[in-house]
């Protein structure tokens, strides 16, 4: 038996709604036929958006979406996607498959895209290939209300008010597909650039600089201690990969040893933040600087037939297991971590939706997110978990609890390939009140083997379901999880 002990009085604070965010590049299906098919399509669609892509990413609270990259957006010129489509560049998409970009899909598409899900947009600038009066003009043709050229072609080009943008991702991964830079000189340019990235009117800019990959803690000293004073938040990216990039094991066949290893690798997530949270509490111990993992997720070999550099994969509960790992993960560091992006959205590596022409299918993770999305801008809530362990090393149980408006709600996954686990939850302390009463819970549950997934045959195959909270004479809670499962509750007192 697990115990998970809540107290809702220790808190970290608030958890960012952002931290729920999703990544949307231009790479294979993931815009084109994902996210949008154009306004002529027979694809039902608003404005171009596909309308069941946007009805399912308003459902699950999608708060804030990363675009155009990612690597392409650091080969991504703005002005090559505004005006009338007969205009617009056409280029070939070097990094994702050598395939033609019609630049159909450009600034305002993405800012229409935002409007209909109802979800901040993140804007990734150019560095890597572009200049700084290039990004400069981005945000005043975006943001500004003045009566300049710049502005004066938004309204030409059918937007009349400024978008109000906030947040500004000022170039990415230039440690790798983004310049081959150093540190100290990326830190140089980051300074220089968003020098020039305006605040206009009542709209002040979140300015977002390239974090580290992975363990490089270096490359987030020199950062810190460089340029630390104009950032106001620092990105890292991290996947899950198992085996070599070259070969990465496939979706959906996953055996014990590879599913113990893909958590062990996943929860590596947590050993990141503590060290880089660390180097940045060095220059910033008042945690002005927000880290936002806005690149994470599984990394699995490409599904067999498909294109190489489309990156499209299947999501089974071994997926799913490890949004829950690591959505944890991030509730548990509200109070440095303000915003994540799941890469990425639809069609591209550990996605919440397939499509299929006009069809469409919600993966395991994106359920994981509809469990879960209860945590946004809620108070969290210290959660100390008591379980077995496996042989992996990690506890069977990962889980985090929030509160908002009077309602708690916790979050679990039972990590264990084949063992259902029995969990007896207390609350300990509510709202300032020792000895917290329980008057209703209910809960909800994904489960399966750990390569079950949908299919656009079977799209109901993983699925939430009805979970069976008791309420205990003595006041704790008990909940019995199925081997493999991801589960939420929610507590009324």
């Amino acid at each position: 038996m697990s115990t998970l002990v809540i107290r809702p009085n220790v808190s970290k604070g608030i958890i960012n709604r952002n931290i729920y965010g999703h990544f949307s590049e231009h790479l294979g299906r993931c815009v084109y036929q994902g996210m949008f098919v154009g306004k002529d399509s027979p694809i039902p669609n608003e404005n171009g958006m596909r309308t069941d892509v946007v009805d399912a990413l308003r459902k699950i609270q999608v708060p804030v979406l990363r675009w155009p990259g990612g690597c392409f957006a650091d080969e991504y010129h703005w002005r090559d996607g505004v005006g009338t489509q007969e205009t617009r560049k056409r280029m070939v998409n070097t990094h994702w498959g050598g395939v033609v970009e019609d630049n159909s899909f450009g600034t305002h598409e993405f800012m229409e895209l935002c409007r209909q899900i109802g979800c901040e947009p993140y804007v990734n600038g150019n560095v890597g290939s572009g200049t700084i009066r290039e990004m400069s003009e981005w945000v005043e043709y975006l943001n500004s209300d003045g009566d300049s050229t710049i502005v004066r072609e938004r309204r030409a080009n059918g937007r009349r008010d400024p978008y109000g943008v906030k947040y500004w991702g000022v170039g990415n991964e230039n440690w790798g597909c983004g310049g081959n830079m150093r540190p100290e000189y990326y830190a140089d340019l980051f300074r220089q650039f968003q020098t020039y990235c305006r605040d206009y009117g009542e709209n002040k800019l979140t300015r977002i600089a390239c974090g580290p990959s992975a363990d490089d803690y270096n490359w987030t000293d020199v950062l810190m201690k460089q340029a630390g004073r104009f950032m106001n938040a620092l990105t890292l990216h991290y996947y899950t990969v198992v085996g070599s990039w070259e070969n990465k094991g496939w979706a959906t066949e996953a055996d014990e040893a590879t599913y113990n290893l893909t958590l062990a690798k996943a929860s590596f997530m947590d050993e990141l933040i503590v060290k880089h949270r660390a180097i940045m509490d060095q220059y910033d111990p008042d945690r002005r600087i927000g880290l936002i993992v806005d690149e994470w997720g599984c990394w699995h070999n490409v599904e067999r037939g498909t294109v190489p550099g489309f990156l499209y994969q299947q999501n089974t509960m071994r997926d799913a297991v490890v949004a829950a790992l690591t959505l944890n993960i991030f509730n548990r560091h509200c109070d440095r971590v303000v915003m994540a992006n799941l890469a990425q959205t639809v069609n591209v590596l550990q996605s919440v939706l397939l499509t299929d022409g006009a069809d469409m299918l919600l993966t395991p993770t994106y359920h994981v997110f509809d469990l879960y999305k209860a945590h946004q801008d809620a108070t969290e809530a210290a959660c100390d978990v008591s379980s077995g362990v496996l042989s992996n090393g990690l506890r069977r149980i990962s889980a985090s609890a929030s509160v908002k408006d009077g309602v708690l709600t916790a979050t679990a996954a039972n990590l264990s390939m084949t063992e259902r686990e029995e969990i007896r939850i207390s609350i300990v302390g509510f709202d300032g009140i020792e000895g917290f009463t329980a008057k209703s819970a209910t809960g909800r549950v994904i489960t399966g083997g750990i390569n079950a997934h949908n299919t656009f045959e079977d799209k109901n195959a993983v699925e939430p379901k009805e979970l069976t909270v008791s309420i205990n004479n003595d006041n704790t809670l008990s909940v019995t999880m199925p081997p493999c499962s991801v589960a939420a509750l929610t507590i009324n007192g």
